[in-house]
């Protein structure tokens, strides 16, 4: 017996020498989430963290530590148009309009509510006419985008 009390306070006298920290705040909550990507363990009220510093630069190790996104890239100039569609809902014809049109290289599509891209075209004129009436009665989107595929506007369309 006094042979295991010997391990188990050498043990324990190592570890305290080699640094080991425990945690240093209650936490009000906390658990573990598992996905596909693999898991993490969580929680929730800790706010303890530290910051090591080295010659190529410092980690911050801890929880709640701040995420801060940058845009990189050039800053696009916005459009100036105003877009409106009818008459919604639609029967067998959808108007997309355009006040203020100078020839910007857009295109729409359409897609069903699972997200399935049912129509495209391009947009050539302030007014450009889509032909509805293939489709079921049901809800539907109209994107309005960019020759790069970015969002100008969306709408929700309805088809009876």
């Amino acid at each position: 017996m006094k042979h295991k009390k010997m391990i188990t306070c050498s043990a324990l006298l190592l570890l305290g020498l080699g640094g080991l920290k425990a945690q240093q705040n209650l936490v009000a909550a906390g658990g573990e989430a598992t996905g596909s990507g693999g898991s993490t363990s969580y929680t929730l009220g800790q706010v303890a963290y530290t910051t090591s510093t080295g010659t190529n630069g410092s980690v911050a190790q801890g929880v709640q530590q701040p995420y801060e996104i940058y845009t990189v890239g050039i800053n696009e100039t916005e459009l100036t148009i105003s877009l409106s569609v009818f008459p919604n809902p639609t029967v067998d014809n959808l108007t997309l309009q355009i006040s203020d049109y100078n020839n910007e290289q857009l295109s729409y599509q359409l897609y069903d509510m699972q997200g399935r891209l049912l129509n495209t075209g391009n947009v050539t004129a302030d007014q450009t006419e889509i032909n509805t009436s293939s489709l079921a009665a049901a809800t539907y989107f109209l994107n309005v985008v960019t020759q790069k595929n970015r969002k100008v506007q969306s709408f929700k369309i309805i088809k009876n």
